[in-house]
C-alpha cells in the first residue's frame, strides 16, 4: 500500500469519527464538539511505544518521547511538522522543557542516563547517570529544582542552574506519575507496585505519609486540583478515577474511567479532567459543586493511544498514536472548547 493511500484512509477515518456512535472500545461515542481536531501530524519515523510528552510554549513546540524509537521528537504542531530527531537513545521515558534556559532534559529507561540538551542546536549539555529506568520528570521554576523519578524506588532532586544532584527520596517502589503541590508544600507520588501514594515534603525530602488505595491497583497517572486540595488518580484495575483529599488522603469520589489509561490531567479553567488510554478513547469529566465528576465525553483515538498532554496556554490537548499496522505514528492536535 503506497503512502498516499494511507494517507486517504486515515483523512476519511478522522472524517467519520465526530458522526460515529461507538468508539473502537465499543463505548458510545458522544461530546465530540468538546475538541475540535485541528491537525494529525505524521511520524513515520516512529515505531513502538510513546512515553512522556513536554512542550515549548512560546513556539509551539512538542517534544515527544518515543520509548520504543529510542528518539526524543521535535514536532511544531503550528507549522504541523517534526522539526527534528534525536537519536541513539536508550527507551527515553521522560522529556521536559526548560523554558529559563532553553534547555531540554531527557530520562532514559533504558540505562538511566539523564541528558540535557541546548533546545536550539540539540547540542548535549551535560550528562546525569541515575540507577536505571529514569522516567517521570517534573520542572519547579519557583526552587528551580528538577525532580526524576528512577530505579527501584527514588526520585533525584536536580538543581537547574548547575545540574548537579541536590538531593535525593527513597521510595519503596518505582514512582509512576508524581506531582508538585507547591500550595502544601508537597510532592505526592504514585507507586503502584506498593499499591499507594506516598505523600512528601517539598522542604525535608522525606516521606510524611502513605496511603495505600487498597481495592483499587496500577495507578499510574495522577493530577492535582490545588486550589481545592484535591488529588485525581486514574486506576487501571479496576478502571476508575478516583479523588482524594490531598491533606487527609480520604476518597472523596470514584467514577468509571477509559481502560489502559495513562494520562490525566485537570483543566482549572473550566473545571474538567481530561484523560487518555489505550482502550481508544479520549474521557472528559466535569466537576460538580458536591466534588463529584460526570463524564460528558467520550471521543474514539486509535487503539493504543495512551500518552497525552494538556497545555492550557494554547487551549489545546495533544495524543500520540503509536503506529499500528499501516497507518504511521502521528501526533493529534485539538483545540479544547470546553467552557465552565
Amino acid at each position: 500500500m503506497n503512502w498516499k493511500t494511507v494517507l486517504l484512509k486515515e483523512a476519511i477515518l478522522y472524517l467519520l469519527l465526530p458522526f460515529s456512535s461507538f468508539s473502537c472500545s465499543g463505548q458510545k461515542t458522544f461530546g465530540t464538539e468538546y475538541l475540535q481536531l485541528v491537525k494529525t501530524i505524521e511520524m513515520p519515523g516512529v515505531k513502538g511505544r510513546i512515553d512522556h510528552l513536554a512542550v515549548n510554549v512560546k513556539e509551539n513546540i512538542i517534544y515527544l518521547a518515543a520509548s520504543g524509537n529510542n528518539s526524543i521528537e521535535v514536532v511544531d504542531i503550528k507549522k504541523g511538522l517534526v522539526l527534528h530527531s534525536i537519536e541513539g537513545l536508550s527507551e527515553p521515558q521522560g522529556v521536559a522543557y526548560i523554558p529559563e534556559t532553553n534547555e531540554l532534559i531527557v530520562a532514559n529507561g533504558g540505562d538511566g542516563k539523564c541528558i540535557f540538551y541546548n533546545a536550539s542546536d540539540y547540542a548535549v549539555i551535560t550528562t546525569l547517570h541515575l540507577a536505571g529506568d529514569a522516567d517521570n520528570i517534573r520542572y519547579d521554576s519557583t526552587s528551580g529544582k528538577i525532580y526524576i523519578g528512577y530505579g527501584r524506588g527514588g526520585i533525584a532532586v536536580i538543581d537547574a542552574a548547575n545540574h548537579k544532584q541536590a538531593g535525593n527520596i527513597e521510595l519503596p517502589a518505582h514512582p509512576e506519575s508524581f506531582q508538585l503541590d507547591e500550595k502544601n508544600h508537597l510532592l505526592l507520588v504514585n507507586l503502584p507496585e506498593a499499591n499507594s501514594v506516598a505523600v512528601i515534603s517539598l522542604n525535608k525530602l522525606n516521606v510524611l505519609n502513605t496511603w495505600k488505595t487498597k481495592n483499587l491497583n496500577a495507578n499510574f497517572p495522577m493530577a492535582l486540583d490545588t486550589a481545592n486540595n484535591h488529588v485525581i488518580i486514574g486506576f487501571r484495575h479496576p478502571a476508575v478515577l478516583v479523588t482524594y483529599d490531598v491533606k487527609t488522603g480520604g476518597e472523596i469520589n470514584r467514577t468509571n474511567l477509559v481502560s489502559d489509561v495513562d494520562d490525566v490531567f485537570y483543566y482549572a479553567a473550566g473545571h474538567q479532567v481530561l484523560a487518555s488510554g489505550g482502550g481508544g478513547s479520549i474521557n472528559i469529566f466535569t466537576k460538580y459543586t458536591d466534588n463529584t465528576f460526570k463524564k460528558f465525553a467520550n471521543i474514539p483515538t486509535r487503539s493504543g493511544t495512551r500518552t497525552s498532554l494538556l497545555i492550557p496556554a494554547l487551549q489545546a490537548y495533544v495524543v500520540a498514536e503509536p503506529a499500528n499496522g499501516s497507518m504511521r505514528a502521528a501526533l493529534v492536535a485539538y483545540k479544547i472548547n470546553i467552557k465552565n
